[in-house]
């Protein structure tokens, strides 16, 4: 597009939203307001349940959505669940994961996994990822970008393992992003922030659903720990 082209375009909007030379400091400061403050939108009441009735509509949801979801005490038990979970589909005993401190530390000397760090370069079978939140009231995970949580595991492998802290899932999106900004600090956003339901999908030919479409054809969700 020209610059003049461009120019024209934009006169239009402005004209059509009453803008002028006159009002353009109000203009300016509603817009920096609200950047500045980040008003919620409208909230459903589906999510706003007690810690663990929100958990169980998140794996409600998330199950409704073909991912499948094991609840665990301690993440000493996530190293022998993801064995379990390739053994249990004849998969190799290989997964990539990120450096998320969390995943780190856990623990895979008992098993007979090979297990790698860093982005995907589209040659893994499966991978591991933390999630920062889950949505009660979609099933859906929250992942942010990062060396800690590469983006490329959460569409590139066939197979996304996801760990979920119970106490992370929160009733609706709002509330999620809102954590998010806490954490990350406002004009700090993480490059991209992913929000995952169930396993690639798409039914464009003949209306046929079908998995792994534009990402993995498998979501296991595990979720670690007593909601808060």
């Amino acid at each position: 597009m020209s610059g003049s082209t461009r120019d024209a375009v934009m006169g239009r909007i402005r004209r059509a939203v009453g803008a002028t030379p006159a009002n353009d400091a109000a203009r300016r400061a509603a817009v920096s307001g609200r950047l500045s403050g980040a008003p919620k939108g409208i909230v459903p009441e589906r999510g706003h349940l007690p810690p663990a009735e929100r958990l169980d509509l998140f794996i409600a949801m998330a199950t409704r959505a073909d991912a499948t979801v094991t609840r665990l005490k301690a993440y000493a038990e996530v190293p022998q669940e993801v064995a379990a979970f390739l053994r249990e589909r004849n998969l190799p005993a290989a997964i990539r994961m990120g450096r998320d401190p969390r995943l780190a530390s856990l623990d895979f000397s008992d098993t007979a996994l090979t297990v790698t760090t860093g982005p995907s370069e589209g040659d893994d079978l499966a991978s591991l990822s933390h999630a920062m939140g889950g949505i009660a009231e979609t099933g859906t995970l929250v992942l942010t970008s990062g060396p800690d949580n590469p983006t490329s595991l959460n569409f590139l492998p066939e197979y996304h393992l996801v760990v979920l802290d119970a106490a992370d899932v929160a009733g609706d999106m709002e509330a999620v992003l809102t954590r998010v900004r806490e954490r990350h600090g406002k004009g700090v956003m993480p490059r991209s922030v992913n929000f995952v339901t169930g396993p690639s999908r798409s039914a464009d030919i003949e209306q046929t659903l079908l998995l792994g479409a534009h990402g993995p054809r498998s979501l296991h969700i595990v979720v670690v720990g007593e909601p808060a």
